[in-house]
């Protein structure tokens, strides 16, 4: 194939029929063989909603989550992050090792469905970018609830993607999110602040969100 969406869109649907739905990744950055224009969500740099949100805040430690090719991984690390990066593929994880092997980022292999106990409730900043909706619903629903345990006391989740509209016709992955989705992901953490953007690179029809939680208290179970 010489399109890197067609080659997406063909191997999750592959993926989807098997006890191993997200395999696709691992596949897809196997089959890019390091060649980055193979990766769509990939343009060598860190996501402008994170850029923005960075801005101001103080550095801590900080836990990206399906960190790919490793941009925004490298640039909490350059703005003074203590940072771990994990992704489900290995391919990915040893190509952003490399990529930027001059940083001082931890990363691992691991899945979110299924993470060591040790990343629980430890994080300052729990990131995650473009993760969610690339998940068929049904996963997505369980993993979304993962993600707000990790958050330390006074900590934030930032979650970055697309936002469903009501004119939005995308077939996924990804799968845009609606506001309700998107809310339910932190909501033991407390309110949501939502930013609703469209990048210039962005068509009249794509809508971008991010959202961020604070956790103000560690609440007992």
């Amino acid at each position: 194939m010489d399109n890197p969406r067609e080659l997406l869109l063909s191997l999750s649907d592959a993926a989807a029929g098997t006890d191993n739905p997200l395999s696709w990744f691992e596949d897809l950055y196997s089959r890019a063989n390091r060649d980055d224009s193979w990766i769509p969500w990939s343009d060598g740099n860190p996501n402008p909603l994170l850029v923005d949100w960075v801005i101001g805040q103080p550095a801590g430690k900080a836990l990206v989550v399906g960190s790919g090719l490793g941009e925004d991984a490298a640039f909490l690390e350059k703005k003074g992050w203590q940072v771990t990066a994990f992704d489900i593929s290995e391919t990915a994880i040893k190509w952003s090792s490399d990529r930027y092997s001059h940083t001082s980022v931890s990363w691992m292999v691991a899945d979110l469905l299924n993470l060591p106990p040790e990343l629980c409730g430890d994080f300052d900043l729990v990131l995650e970018v473009h993760i969610l909706q690339a998940m068929p619903v049904e996963l997505r629903k369980i993993a979304s609830q993962k993600l707000a345990p990790l958050v330390s006391e006074n900590g934030f989740l930032v979650c970055i993607g697309r936002y469903a509209t009501e004119d939005d016709l995308t077939i996924g992955p990804p799968w845009p999110l609606s506001y309700s989705f998107i809310e339910s992901i932190g909501a033991s953490l407390g309110e949501m602040s939502l930013k609703k953007i469209r990048l210039e690179s962005d068509d009249s029809s794509v809508s971008r969100y991010r959202a961020i939680w604070r956790r103000t208290k560690i609440k007992n179970d």
